[in-house]
């Protein structure tokens, strides 16, 4: 089944028990990770990841899994990520099993109209396939108020045209942005509240003034001896703990969708002509080595951490700078781990 724009939101957040395949793709990898984490928070699951490599040596290894029953009974949202047509015979033997416990959703990024993947998902009333294409402004704002709602904040259009801008449009990026500020304004769906100026102007992506990017690179390509040196440098206070933090989860969304396609086959040169004059050219060296070094799932582990001290560095009193610079220095430890 194809899904639209129009129901997406409603189809993750009210999942038919009948469907057992999802698959998100398309350009905005982002929103299809976000429409994932949705559904995945809607079925109250955990989230059990197989690799396409994996399903291409074993395709009977998805059937197992979706029909297995939880050892503790809790729920399960089978997770392919990077999908590539590899799985699709994996995934004809899901849609035609007798009976399933978990559902499946894979991100598969650009798939072309002949996908065997897609065709299938887009022909089988046991699944559905949706295609994310990265949104204008208009529907980013409308995006923003809608995912504001989910989360107790008011959003007038103004706002959350600001949000957009401040995310560039990115809808993963504008679900965390959104979850911080409902936090900083003790809004829920319980007791929702409108968003103010005053919020966005002290937590939003958009308070992170200066260039807190160099902390970010030296973590993440294992420069240990100039990084330490740098956050040795930072104000004891620990004031710019929020941007450096807010720095290394800017360079994650730009490197995560990449990292994706590299390990969907695309070729580096072609993955990083992508970036076009979005990536200055000075960075671009950098950018490359730092996708040779880490994998999706690395990625993905490292945006996890830094939404935690985010949240640690908001709401706690642990000392900014020190938490700060223990987490950097163990990105930058593993980094270097890869290089030798």
């Amino acid at each position: 089944m194809k899904g639209d724009k129009r129901s997406i939101g409603r189809v993750v957040d009210q999942p038919d028990p009948k469907t057992r395949f999802y698959l998100f793709c398309g350009p905005d990898e982002g929103q299809s990770r976000a429409l994932a984490a949705r559904l995945l928070q809607a079925l109250g699951a955990a989230k059990f990841g197989i690799s396409a490599a994996a399903l291409k040596t074993n395709p009977a290894q998805l059937v197992d899994e979706a029909a297995a029953l939880s050892l503790f009974g809790e729920r399960r949202l089978i997770w392919i990520e990077p999908a590539t047509n590899d799985i699709a015979e994996a995934v004809q033997a899901l849609l035609g099993a007798e009976s399933v416990e978990s559902p499946v959703a894979a991100i598969a990024g650009n798939l072309t109209k002949s996908s065997a993947l897609l065709k299938l998902a887009e022909a089988s009333p046991q699944a559905l396939a949706y295609t994310a294409y990265l949104p204008g402004d208009e529907d980013a704002a409308r995006l923003v108020a809608d995912l504001g709602r989910r989360v107790g904040l008011k959003v007038s259009p103004p706002l959350a045209a600001r949000v957009a801008n401040a995310c560039g449009n990115d809808q993963a990026l504008v679900a965390q942005e959104l979850e911080k500020l409902a936090l900083y304004a003790g809004a829920s769906t319980n007791a929702p509240k409108e968003l103010e100026e005053e919020a966005i102007d002290a937590v939003g992506a958009a308070s992170a003034e200066g260039d807190f990017l160099g902390l970010a690179d030296m973590a993440l390509l294992g420069d240990l001896s100039e990084l330490a040196q740098a956050i040795t440098e930072l104000p004891a206070g620990g004031s710019e703990a929020i941007p450096a933090v807010r720095s290394l989860q800017r360079r994650i969304m730009m490197l995560a969708p990449a990292r994706a396609r590299v390990e969907r086959g695309e070729r580096m040169d072609s993955v990083m002509a992508s970036f076009g004059r979005a990536l200055f050219w000075k960075d671009k060296e950098r950018v490359q080595a730092m996708l040779d070094r880490w994998s999706a799932e690395d990625l993905a582990t490292i945006a996890q951490r830094a939404g935690a001290l985010e949240h640690s560095l908001l709401f706690s009193d642990s000392p900014p700078r020190e938490a700060l610079g223990e987490e950097l220095l163990a990105i930058a430890r593993k980094a270097r781990s890869r290089a030798a």
